[in-house]
């Protein structure tokens, strides 16, 4: 488990991830969020040209 050190002072914001990194300072990086998926485009059908 994981045990509270010091308390800093440092102000959240949302949508962001904060960690200690490998200097010992506190970091923070963009979540990743699971956005909407993109439809794919349609490909359009070429009309066949018929022979008479």
């Amino acid at each position: 488990m994981a045990e509270k050190v010091a308390k800093v002072g440092v102000r959240k914001v949302s949508g962001y991830l904060y960690f200690v990194d490998k200097a010992g300072d506190i970091s923070r990086a963009k979540m990743a969020r699971g956005g909407k998926k993109k439809k794919k485009k349609a490909k359009k059908k070429k009309a066949k040209k018929r022979r008479r």
